[in-house]
């Protein structure tokens, strides 16, 4: 299934063009156009799915899988010294195309990207009842 209005679909149909850097049955990889970093790639899976809730669990292994793939690409020809993976789900999660992704973000001890959150310390308590919530 595919979404007309999808970006990512219009991609995935070559209506828009993508560098894309890897392709297997289920999935696609292509350099983010807005990159964070050098090497800044989206895995999307061939199928639309607009979220996490939503993708079909083998979609969402087969984009696990080939995310791994690029960021082992991504170490060994760019000489990146760490990864992050990062998927968003919704507007309030930063989510702004609504067709299933996950970033693969190269990292440089020298590139200046500072992600958007600062841990804290949690409760013990708290973390006790929340554990209890979600087990209930």
């Amino acid at each position: 299934m595919t979404d007309p209005n999808c970006l990512f679909c219009k991609i995935l149909a070559g209506a828009l063009p993508a560098q894309k850097v890897d392709e297997d049955e289920h999935t696609v990889a292509f350099l983010d156009i807005n990159p964070w970093t050098r090497g800044h790639s989206l895995v999307i899976p061939k199928e639309h799915s607009r979220n996490v809730y939503d993708i079909a669990p083998g979609d969402l292994t087969a984009t696990a899988v080939a995310a791994q793939r690029l960021a082992q690409r991504l170490r060994d020809r760019l000489s990146c010294e760490g990864m992050n993976l990062l998927q968003s789900s919704e507007p309030v999660a930063m989510q702004t195309v609504f067709h299933y992704h996950v970033h693969v973000i190269p990292r440089y001890s020298d590139d200046g990207l500072r992600m958007p959150a600062h841990p804290k310390p949690a409760d013990h308590d708290e973390l006790g009842q929340l554990a209890e919530e979600l087990r209930g």
